[in-house]
């Protein structure tokens, strides 16, 4: 009985002792990674909408932007600038150094080499009608939501500084029916049409 006793106390504390560490060599993997690589984040309103929708739920990847810089037409998430505890998604429209100029629901982009872009976005649910030029310096950006009527951004708070952006768009986890890898992505060649140098 004595054997049968001092079998089963070894038994459980192997169990409790695997148990352990399995549990720190979760940790050890999984915070790392959501501290340093993804994480998740719950789109909250509709100001990117048709692009994505109130409730989606999204990875975000925060590791690009540690290796190289972020581009026109990425879907990003930042630090609200006026509210840092907030945090915001919007596209990436202008770059450091560029003139955004919007003339009702033309945006227009000056380059530091001259060139002049005209945007074309497919993406905007509706037309919007706005006015501003905004001049970015070095490591200022400016984000505009796909809902532009619907939308609290660089227009109305203006730019966006470079320590602010946590990461872009990954991946698209809920609703299950639109799951999607870098939901909203389009490439900055689909989106710019050249003007002029």
């Amino acid at each position: 009985m004595n054997l049968e006793r001092t079998a089963l106390k070894k038994t459980m504390k192997q169990e409790i002792f695997e148990l352990v560490r399995f549990i720190i060599m979760i940790l050890v993997i999984i915070i790392p990674i959501r501290v340093f690589i993804a994480q998740p984040f719950i789109v909250n309103g509709e100001s990117m909408f048709p692009t994505l929708e109130n409730g989606d739920y999204l990875i975000i990847d925060e590791i690009s932007y540690r290796t190289g810089d972020p581009e026109r037409g990425d879907v990003i998430v930042f630090r609200y600038p006026t509210q840092h505890t907030r945090f915001l998604i919007k596209r990436l429209i202008g770059l450091p150094g560029e003139t955004v100029i919007i003339n009702g629901s033309k945006i227009t982009i000056k380059q530091q080499d001259g060139t002049t872009l005209q945007l074309e976005e497919d993406y905007l649910n509706g037309n919007f009608s706005s006015y501003g030029t905004w001049e970015l310096a070095n490591e200022e950006y400016f984000v505009l939501g796909d809902n532009r009527q619907n939308s609290s951004d660089s227009r109305s708070w203006g730019i966006l500084e470079r320590d602010l952006i946590i990461g872009k768009t990954f991946l698209r986890l809920f609703p299950l029916d639109q799951i999607d890898l870098v939901p909203g992505d389009v490439a900055p060649e689909e989106l710019e049409i050249k003007l002029s140098q």
